[in-house]
């Protein structure tokens, strides 16, 4: 996000030094990310530590709480997991927010630059480990379950008069409202043809935005909000697109995947399904989003290049998902 939250910083500050029992030094936003619920801040302790604190407004879930610091017990070291308090509890409240405070790592995400080879090999073998996991029975009870019942064709079709009149959106719409519907047809039928197979534990959003390293250094795997028990091609759709990411997949970056991730032969329908249903709820979330009479100039400007680059995407003759 661009925009800042409405809260008075010194508060927030003030808050995070009493519950994670810090003397903190300096508090600055980060306008990354693109979730109109949730900002970060950069944490600075008066001895030098860094964090990264996450605001939502509204709960998080119980499985982006408790699941991160259950896979780091159980191996998976790519994970950053957010830093208990005092009395145990790992979230803390703020007014109508809630704060998850995390280690901070340098170097920032690959979306631009992209992985080196190593780091191909290591993403494969972070998803084949995260994939391995056997959840406990407490924390499979609060994992969402994959329904392959997506909303964001209602949704697309609910805003799509208001974005037809809209003088931010009008013109946009005009343009590229009838390859939007026709994904939306897209997203029914493909949900309708999925072989429904193994679930199992998926990060859900794994593209290289939300993979953090300095150089070429080892992996650190952020952004654990909407973790789901789903096929795996939930996750690998990230890898086999390349919509995703400056330096998508290529022969040569696939077989490094493949050397790190074990041998996989991706079931074609399904992967084609969750980019198409990506597609779909990144243009409602944008469109909501332009929408939103209080979103500044400069947020409805990013907004509108990502839903521009999608909408480009989904209209060219080409597009096969």
């Amino acid at each position: 996000m661009i925009d800042k939250p409405g809260i008075d910083e010194r508060l927030l500050a003030a808050e995070v030094a009493v519950a994670w029992a810090m003397d903190i030094a300096d508090l600055m936003f980060m306008p990354v990310g693109l979730d109109g619920h949730a900002w970060a801040y950069r944490v600075v302790t008066s001895d030098g530590r860094r964090y990264f604190l996450k605001l939502r407004r509204g709960e998080f879930t119980a499985a982006a709480v408790r699941l991160p610091g259950f896979l780091r017990a159980h191996g998976v070291s790519q994970v950053v997991a957010p830093i208990d308090l005092p009395n145990g509890e790992a979230g803390h409240g703020f007014g109508d927010y809630r704060l998850l405070l995390y280690p901070f790592h340098d170097g920032g995400s690959l979306w631009g630059r992209g992985l080196t080879d190593r780091q191909w090999i290591e993403y494969g073998e972070f998803l084949g480990r995260l994939h391995a996991v056997t959840p406990s029975a407490d924390l499979a009870a609060v994992l969402p379950v994959e329904t392959y019942r997506s909303s964001a064709g209602e949704r697309l079709r609910a805003l799509a008069g208001p974005a037809a009149a809209s003088e931010a959106l009008g013109a946009f719409w005009n343009r590229y409202g009838t390859a939007l519907h026709r994904l939306s047809e897209t997203v029914d039928d493909l949900a309708s043809r999925v072989t429904r197979g193994g679930l199992v534990v998926c990060h859900a959003d794994i593209h290289p935005g939300n993979l953090i390293a300095d150089g070429d250094g080892p992996l650190h795997v952020v952004d654990w909000d909407a973790p789901i028990l789903a096929p795996r091609e939930r996750d690998l759709m990230f890898v086999y697109s390349r919509d995703f990411g400056d330096h998508p997949i290529n022969a040569h970056r696939a077989e490094l995947f493949r050397r790190g991730y074990g041998p996989l032969e991706p079931d074609q329908t399904l992967l084609r399904y969750y980019r198409s249903e990506r597609h779909l709820d990144d243009v409602a979330v944008f469109l909501q989003s332009i929408l939103d009479c209080e979103a500044s100039a400069e947020s409805r400007a990013n907004d509108l290049y990502w839903l521009t680059r999608i909408a480009e995407t989904v209209a060219d003759p080409g597009y096969a998902p």
